[in-house]
């Protein structure tokens, strides 16, 4: 038996759900998706569906949060073939941190080169309204300043090296081809570029927090994302992931507001629409390696 890799799942585990799954269907996704809160959509636009439950993939955890299903699908997007989690795993639900990452050395394992990851966070940015959409160029990950990491722990060399870069985590190009899509579907308006700041939640954050993290550079603020960057560069996906600003993070004493999880929900519904179309139209303009046949 291997020792287990950082994933607190071996090398081996992660095969056997991936030849489960893989036997299951014909579709060899090369682009895997992560859906945020209220934009489980994104699964719904794929054709030819093949869809599983969480509770019934190997090994595979469960989601307990409301607006995210539980569900993963494959299918096609535009003729690409996709892999799409329709709910993801955070660290509030309690579970361990490589729990929350285990499907990303899994979407590796099915083949998958390109890792999209959609959330929901608060604008930090002073600049930023509410239905914004943020392409995330770099983050800070206060999780992993307090050492929990997904990668911590013993390193399987099959997944990735010891120590891997992380100054180039989300791919520069496709930022770039984002952009270039946004404009031309005329979204240039409410497009944004920024640092996107990870914490562990479930609380939202405080005002001091909030100004704290803005002064660091932060532009938006929530609770995901991050880990699986980290995982999905450890073993060497490319990774692109975009925020949809659901709410301005509170800055001031005198303020009235409140964050709460249902007005993020609402303004989910109310773009979600445009961020999907945004991403199927960025997924049909990806070269692989493997060009589609």
């Amino acid at each position: 038996m291997f020792p287990e890799s950082s994933s607190g799942y071996s090398y081996e585990d992660c095969q056997a759900t991936a030849d489960w799954l893989l036997s299951q269907t014909a579709v060899r996704p090369l682009v895997g998706i992560v859906c945020g809160s209220g934009l489980g959509g994104l699964a719904d636009a794929l054709k030819d569906q093949v869809v599983f439950n969480y509770r019934d993939i190997p090994n595979f955890p469960q989601s307990t949060v409301h607006g995210h299903a539980g569900r993963l699908v494959f299918g096609t997007l535009k003729g690409r073939p996709c892999v799409c989690m329709q709910g993801r795993f955070h660290l509030y639900e309690g579970y361990p941190i490589q729990k929350i990452t285990l499907p990303m050395w899994i979407f590796k394992l099915l083949g998958v080169e390109t890792v999209i990851l959609t959330n929901a966070a608060g604008g930090l940015n002073q600049d930023f309204k509410v239905g914004d959409i943020m392409i995330i160029k770099d983050h800070l990950n206060m999780p992993g300043f307090a050492g929990n990491n997904p990668l911590a722990g013993p390193n399987d060399e099959r997944f990735g090296v010891r120590f891997p870069c992380m100054s180039d985590a989300y791919d520069r190009e496709l930022q770039q081809l984002a952009l270039d899509v946004g404009s031309e579907l005329g979204y240039s308006d409410f497009l944004r570029e920024g640092v996107y700041c990870v914490l562990g939640g479930p609380s939202f954050e405080t005002i001091a927090e909030c100004r704290m993290l803005h002064k660091l550079g932060a532009d938006a603020v929530g609770m995901s994302t991050v880990h699986e960057v980290i995982v999905a560069r450890h073993c060497g996906m490319r990774v692109f992931a975009l925020s949809l600003i659901t709410n301005k993070a509170v800055m001031d004493y005198d303020s009235e507001e409140k964050a709460n999880h249902e007005e993020v929900l609402q303004t989910g519904k109310q773009r979600a629409e445009q961020l999907e179309r945004l991403v199927s139209t960025l997924i049909t303009r990806i070269e692989h390696n493997n060009n589609f046949a």
